[in-house]
């Protein structure tokens, strides 16, 4: 048997071809594998609530809910204490912006517009209409939920320099 160069060739050839063609079938299995690791984009989009607030009047509370939680924008009046360190300013307005959620055994507080207070039936908690503890067992004020503000537009699911501002304050 003779030397045959053009069947080392051929040889040579379709080793590089599967070569080639196995690189091909890994890039494309590890791209398959990234998009199943991915959220799928109607998670991405349930992460994010947006809140038109131009409508609210003052004194005027809406509950919203965002990843699964109830949330409180409370529009607060002349006759609620402003509080900087929580206040989140839209437009020149201060709102309450707080995931209804009472921080002592995670049940749901009531809004009393008469005693201008958050309370929780559980357990006898209070919050004033900044979310602070004004009594009771809760062990903190009640929890800001990421935010960020587009004109009078409150966007939940999105962290901003004022929500990183005010959490750095609580």
């Amino acid at each position: 048997m003779g030397f045959n160069a053009n069947r080392r060739g051929f040889i040579k050839g379709a080793g590089t071809a599967l070569g080639v063609a196995a690189a091909a079938g890994g890039v494309v299995a590890l791209y398959g594998m990234k998009r199943t690791w991915d959220p799928l984009p109607s998670v991405v989009a349930a992460g994010i609530t947006e809140v038109d607030v131009s409508r609210m009047d003052k004194g005027d509370l809406r509950r919203v809910e965002y990843r699964g939680n109830p949330v409180f924008i409370l529009k607060k009046d002349e006759d609620m204490a402003p509080n900087p360190a929580r206040d989140v300013m839209i437009n020149g307005e201060p709102y309450t912006v707080a995931i209804a959620i009472c921080t002592h055994l995670g049940c749901i507080p009531a809004w009393s517009p008469s005693a201008r207070l958050f309370q929780c039936a559980c357990h006898g908690g209070e919050f004033d209409a900044s979310g602070e503890v004004t009594f009771g067992p809760p062990p903190r004020a009640l929890d800001i939920p990421p935010f960020r503000i587009e004109g009078t537009l409150l966007v939940l699911g999105e962290e901003s320099e004022e929500y990183h501002r005010l959490v750095a304050q609580a």
